[in-house]
């Protein structure tokens, strides 16, 4: 087969203690997935189903790398997120089979342009704009289920210049590992490479230029961004 241009590079993420590479076929991200993140985005996380939006696969960022702050936007968030990794595709999968799909789990931070996401909302648009933008899904090395098991619960925090933003536990998901596996697995097929951002605690706030940023997440390490000038 001729392509009439190269086709891009594999879009992948570390694999921790391993020069292996995880290929990322599509980013999933559950929206408002702690309580309190919820009632601070002005909804009521009692009343509302889990929903979810999507980033592309090479948005993907590693680990200490440099983010430049990016254009269009002047209110520049971070989302400290626990990642799934699928490593058995499936559809229809129930909840007592969900977590035999989890190849691993690693750190994320969700960045967001929450002012190009807070209009888009107040319109009844796609979030993309807010979400989806180049260099907007930092994802940390992925631990094989084998070596860290199913992480239910246990600290999520992140710090920006060593001042603590965000601290939760991750027994504090609205809907659950299972639970969000197998209702995305009712509506498509999911494959291996697939990664699912799980949701963020309260507390997402802004970075700007010459920032750093640590998610922590308990058995996983620490994920270190550094904010850059824009581009």
């Amino acid at each position: 087969m001729n392509y009439v241009f190269p086709p891009a590079p594999q879009a992948s993420v570390a694999v921790a203690g391993s020069d292996d590479r995880l290929p990322v076929r599509r980013i999933f991200c559950v929206g408002r997935n702690y309580a309190a993140h919820a009632r601070e985005m002005g909804r009521d996380p009692d009343r509302e189903p889990p929903f979810f939006f999507t980033k592309p696969a090479d948005a993907v960022v590693m680990d200490g790398e440099t983010v430049a702050y990016p254009p269009e936007t002047e209110n520049f968030h971070y989302e400290a997120e626990l990642v799934v990794a699928i490593g058995t595709g499936g559809v229809n999968i129930a909840q007592k089979d969900a977590l035999n799909h989890v190849w691993g789990y690693a750190i994320g931070n969700d960045l967001t342009r929450r002012d190009l996401q807070l209009v888009a909302r107040e319109m009844g648009r796609p979030w993309d704009w807010g979400k989806a933008f180049d260099r907007s899904a930092v994802v940390g090395p992925v631990h094989p289920v084998s070596a860290v098991g199913h992480p239910s619960e246990g600290s999520i925090k992140l710090t920006v210049n060593g001042e603590t933003k965000q601290d939760a536990d991750l027994n504090e998901l609205i809907w659950s590992i299972p639970e969000v596996i197998s209702i995305l697995s009712h509506s498509m097929t999911l494959q291996p490479g697939d990664l699912i951002m799980t949701g963020t605690p309260a507390g997402v706030g802004q970075l700007n230029v010459g920032d750093t940023c640590e998610v922590s997440i308990v058995g996983l390490g620490t994920l270190t961004t550094h904010i850059g000038p824009a581009a």
